[in-house]
C-alpha cells in the first residue's frame, strides 16, 4: 500500500474529511521537500550556522567551562578561531543532507504520513530526524573530520585539550571534535527545518503551493 492511498483518520475532522489521500499525500511530501531544502540552503550558506545565533555550534562544554582560565593564559585568540572553524565545518558539511532527507520523503510509508497529520506542530521536523539522524551522522563525520583537519582546527584543539588534560578538566582520549561537531550540525538542521515547519502551518497559502494550502490549511 503505498502512500497516495492513504486512509485518513480524522483529528480535525471537518477538515481532514474534504482531503482525499492523494492530496494529504502530496501535501505532505511537498511540505517536507521545502522544509529540508530551504534548511539545508540557509545552513549550507557562508555564516549559515556561524552568523545564526540560535544554531552556531559552541565549544565543547569541558572547553567552554574553562574558557575564561584558557584565556587568562593567552589561548583567546585560539578559542576563537576554533569556534569559527568548527561552524565553518559545519557548513561544509550540511549540503550532504540533501539526498537523505530526499530519500526519507520517497520511501515515507502510510504510517509514516498518519503520524505527521495526526502529530503535533513538529511532527514533520521529528519524522525527519527519525529517519535520516542516524544515517546522516554516518554521512557528516567524515566531511566535519577532513573540514577541520584542513582547517587546522585538530591542532587547535589539541593544543586546548593538552592544557584541560594538564588541568584534570578534560579526559583528552575521550574528547573527539568530530563527533562534537557532527551532532550539533544534525541539531542545527532540524532546529531550522523546524522553523520551517512552523511557517508552514501557520501560513500555507505563504509557501505559494495550493496542495500546501490545502493540506495544511485543513490542519489548522
Amino acid at each position: 500500500m503505498s502512500a497516495g492511498a492513504l486512509v485518513i483518520v480524522p483529528v480535525q475532522a471537518q477538515g481532514l474529511a474534504a482531503l482525499t489521500s492523494a492530496d494529504a499525500s502530496r501535501g505532505l511530501k511537498q511540505a517536507l521537500q521545502k522544509g529540508g531544502e530551504v534548511a539545508v540552503q540557509l545552513l549550507g550558506a557562508h555564516d549559515g550556522f556561524w552568523g545564526n545565533d540560535k544554531v552556531r555550534i559552541a565549544l565543547p562544554d569541558a572547553v567552554n567551562k574553562a574558557g575564561k582560565l584558557l584565556k587568562s593564559l593567552g589561548m583567546g585568540q585560539q578559542l576563537d578561531e576554533l569556534n569559527l572553524q568548527m561552524n565553518r565545518a559545519a557548513e561544509a558539511a550540511v549540503p550532504k543532507a540533501q539526498k537523505w532527507l530526499t530519500q526519507a520523503i520517497e520511501t515515507m510509508s502510510v504510517q509514516d504520513a498518519k503520524s505527521i497529520l495526526q502529530g503535533g506542530d513538529d511532527s514533520v521536523t521529528q519524522f525527519f530526524a527519525s529517519k535520516t539522524r542516524e544515517p546522516l551522522t554516518v554521512e557528516f563525520m567524515p566531511t566535519v573530520k577532513q573540514s577541520l583537519e584542513k582547517l587546522g582546527v585538530v591542532n587547535q584543539f589539541n593544543a586546548v585539550a593538552v592544557k584541560l588534560t594538564g588541568m584534570g578538566l578534560l579526559d583528552k582520549d575521550k574528547a573527539k571534535l568530530e563527533t562534537h561537531v557532527t551532532a550539533k550540525t544534525l541539531d542545527g538542521l532540524y532546529f531550522m527545518i523546524g522553523e520551517e515547519e512552523k511557517k508552514i502551518r501557520q501560513n500555507p497559502a505563504q509557501a505559494g503551493s495550493a496542495i500546501l494550502t490545502k493540506v495544511f490549511g485543513a490542519l489548522r
